[in-house]
């Protein structure tokens, strides 16, 4: 079966940087686009980043410049590296691929603050 686990939340101050990391299983990871989005309390899930099987990404404008989505298939693994946070950043982010039909992780908490 499906399963997306993400990895590397937690809490950091206004300008630092963390790494998410999703790793995939039951799937062929290749070939699949993989994206990342986040839930901000009291607000809907918003596509932050997405990364083709080619490798091409897009952004959300709010992100641009200071995230970067990555992919290593050797490990099914989708990365978010995240830079400058800014408080506006704090959600619970999650990993994402369409098939089928959507598949989600379970989410990890991004807390930026001071």
């Amino acid at each position: 079966q499906v399963q997306l686990v993400e990895s590397g939340g937690g809490l950091v101050q206004p300008g630092g940087s963390l790494r998410l990391s999703c790793a995939a299983s039951g799937f062929i990871f290749s070939i699949n686009a993989m994206r990342w989005y986040r839930q901000a309390p009291g607000k809907e899930r918003e596509l932050v980043a997405i990364i083709t099987s080619g490798r091409t990404t897009n952004y959300a404008e709010s992100v641009k410049g200071r995230f970067t989505i990555s992919r290593d298939n050797s490990k099914n693994t989708v990365y978010l590296q995240m830079n400058s946070l800014k408080p506006e950043d704090t959600a619970v982010y999650y990993c994402n691929v369409d098939m089928s039909r959507s598949y989600w992780g379970q989410g990890t908490q991004v807390t930026v603050s001071s």
